[in-house]
């Protein structure tokens, strides 16, 4: 005799359960994974001073936050970098030629 197995019968509550388990699962790992860019007390925020395409966040409306900057230099991307170093790292569209602690509009070429 062979043993045949029926197939499992899953309620909607379970099922339900289940998604609602593997949702909470994938928030969790994505908030973990974006800790990578969480700002300590050895960095600050540098805006200006990324490439397209490499800033670590803000990259104004429209964009999904980092690897979003559509220009180097873009005055509203900010990148990661050492505290005290910022405002020396040089940014070709920054008013002043370096990058800044807070959002700016570029100046014109």
């Amino acid at each position: 005799m062979h043993n045949v197995s029926t197939p499992r019968s899953f309620s909607v509550g379970s099922v339900a359960s289940q998604a609602a388990l593997a949702l909470a699962l994938g928030a969790a790992l994505s908030i973990a994974a974006s800790g990578v860019h969480a700002k300590d007390a050895k960095t600050e925020k540098c805006f200006g001073v990324a490439l397209k395409g490499q800033n670590d966040c803000a990259a104004g409306a429209g964009t999904t936050c980092a690897g979003s900057s559509k220009t180097d230099f873009q005055g509203n991307a900010w990148k990661l970098v050492p505290t005290g170093t910022c405002e020396k790292t040089a940014s070709n569209t920054s008013p002043t030629g370096f990058g800044q602690l807070k959002e700016f509009t570029a100046k014109k070429s």
